[in-house]
């Protein structure tokens, strides 16, 4: 892999692409609802051919994979990556560094950092910083406020890959909770609106009660009682009521219980103006297992019963639930500790987002090319994002294999985030990432990432006026 890694460099040196062409033989490819063995030839970052078949030339770069499976590389639509303001927990760099080596290669930050990003001059200026930071591919959410609603209808089409609406707690004072907020959004949001539904009243007489019934030493256990299934209800029916009242897209992110489904369609995304999220860890974690992990799966909503864990799975593969994302969310291990109200909520997951669900799909939950739906193909067409979420020709080659032989053991040693810990920590997943590509260009082999400059790009979207 030096080799590559020089011909990158001598490319930026020379100001031209100069790279040879990549050719993947002897794939399985996963890609839209198939999996087929093909080959791939990348030339200029973009994937030139795809064949059963292709006859390598003299100087093309190989790689063999002896039947591993090839997919598109995960676009994740919801991550906290803490910049600005809040890099003591992680950043545009090391958090999108540990995003390859999980094969996540595109991402959409949220907009709850410092100061929040919530007009288009503070947008500008983001997407500026975050050139040449970023290891993947990179969009970023618009934030509302109580404040910011002339902002919003002023915005430009497909700056912002969506609107972001916290209806319940968050970082940064970005709680929406005006009635005539909210009804303009809906009306007015030029782009899709995602949001967080938990109903902060419910949650804070949940709370006064646990409060009065242990005080400050609330068994963690309790969490799902006090971020309860009735408080996620309440919000996510007022959410999807405002969207079918103003005919407005709206996605509506990690849903946690049984009880949310019935307010989302069956069907491809294609056909939806609203749409549904779940996280990997709903998916994989459920409250059986507080007495085991505590703090680390402590997270807004929070994980709930094995019942819904169970309906959730069900609903993936009703295409109930449209994209799996894992709102990655690092906090530092010592934010972590201390009393109930004291420890902070977010799960930091991103590097090891498809391997659990790779996991999933060994112990028979869900079929790979469901897997390849729900975090690449969905996500693209749910968000309009130009070429890329699909193994087309023509498209950006952003690329991930899997190994189906070699399984892969979680350990704080080969734990990236910037945090240092992950929930996954002595998990022993089925499956290995073998290689992830960004744009043609091998970022991550043999359990390593390559010594190679941020490549990100911006994500380009092509989202039409409402």
């Amino acid at each position: 892999m030096a080799y590559t890694t020089v011909c990158y460099c001598l490319s930026k040196v020379l100001g031209r692409e100069i790279m040879p062409n990549t050719l993947i033989k002897n794939a399985q490819l996963v890609n839209e609802g198939e999996i087929q063995p093909r080959d791939i030839l990348i030339k200029n970052q973009r994937i030139e051919k795809i064949a059963s078949s292709i006859a390598a030339s003299e100087n093309d770069l190989v790689y063999d994979l002896h039947g591993h499976y090839l997919m598109p590389g995960v676009i994740d639509d919801q991550v906290h990556f803490r910049e600005p303001g809040l890099t003591h927990k992680g950043s545009l760099s090391t958090e999108s560094r540990a995003a390859l080596a999980g094969g996540v290669t595109s991402f959409f930050d949220m907009p709850n950092c410092i100061p929040i990003i919530d007009s288009e001059a503070r947008m500008r200026d983001k997407l500026e910083m975050a050139k040449g930071k970023c290891y993947g591919n990179y969009g970023f959410y618009m934030g509302a406020t109580n404040e910011n609603l002339d902002a919003l209808k002023s915005m430009p089409l497909n700056l912002a890959c969506g609107i972001k609406i916290f209806m319940g707690s968050s970082t940064g004072n970005m709680l929406v909770n005006k009635e005539e907020i909210l009804s303009g959004i809906f009306e007015h949001a030029p782009i899709v609106v995602v949001t967080h539904c938990e109903d902060d009243p419910i949650i804070a007489a949940n709370s006064d009660q646990m409060r009065k019934r242990y005080g400050e030493d609330i068994p963690l256990a309790m969490h799902p009682q006090i971020r309860s299934r009735e408080a996620c209800l309440a919000s996510s029916t007022l959410a999807t009521s405002l969207a079918r009242k103003y005919d407005a897209r709206l996605h509506v992110l990690h849903l946690t219980t049984a009880d949310e489904m019935v307010l989302f369609d069956k069907g491809p995304v294609k056909n939806k103006k609203i749409t549904a999220e779940v996280c990997v860890h709903h998916l994989y974690f459920s409250e059986a297992d507080y007495p085991r992990l505590g703090a680390k799966i402590k997270c807004n909503p929070a994980i709930k019963a094995l019942s819904d864990q169970k309906a959730l799975i069900q609903a993936v593969n009703d295409d109930r639930i449209d994209i799996i994302a894992t709102d990655h969310a690092p906090h530092l291990w010592s934010e972590k500790e201390g009393t109930y109200f004291n420890i902070v909520a977010g799960v930091p997951n991103v590097q090891h987002m498809l391997l659990s669900l790779l996991k999933m799909h060994d112990q028979g939950h869900m079929p790979l090319t469901t897997i390849v739906s729900k975090t690449a193909h969905q996500v693209a067409d749910l968000f309009a994002i130009k070429d890329r979420g699909y193994v087309r020709e023509g498209y950006y080659a952003d690329l991930v294999s899997v190994n189906p032989s070699e399984s892969y053991t979680v350990t704080d040693e080969n734990t990236l985030y910037h945090c240092g810990w992950s929930p996954f920590t002595h998990e022993i997943f089925p499956f290995s990432i073998d290689k992830t590509w960004l744009a043609g260009q091998c970022v991550y082999e043999n359990h390593q990432l390559l010594d190679l400059p941020p490549m990100g790009m911006p994500l380009e979207f092509d989202q039409q006026p409402r």
